[in-house]
């Protein structure tokens, strides 16, 4: 089951183009990898490659 994870200062920021932009604090803190290819993942995700390059796993 997916766990609801309050964001908390330092869990995003806003681009120059207006969007939200998740860091890696708030990617640990929710403990999964949702495979949409985020900028800060530190699970190690690359959509052509899926987990093989795999970086920090929780």
């Amino acid at each position: 089951m997916k766990k609801i994870v309050p964001i908390e200062e330092g869990d995003f920021y806003w681009t120059p183009e207006g969007y939200r932009c998740f860091t890696e604090q708030y990617h640990l803190k929710r403990g999964y990898c949702c495979e949409s290819n985020c900028r800060h993942c530190p699970y190690g995700f690359d959509p052509t490659k899926g987990f093989e390059g795999r970086k920090k796993s929780i």
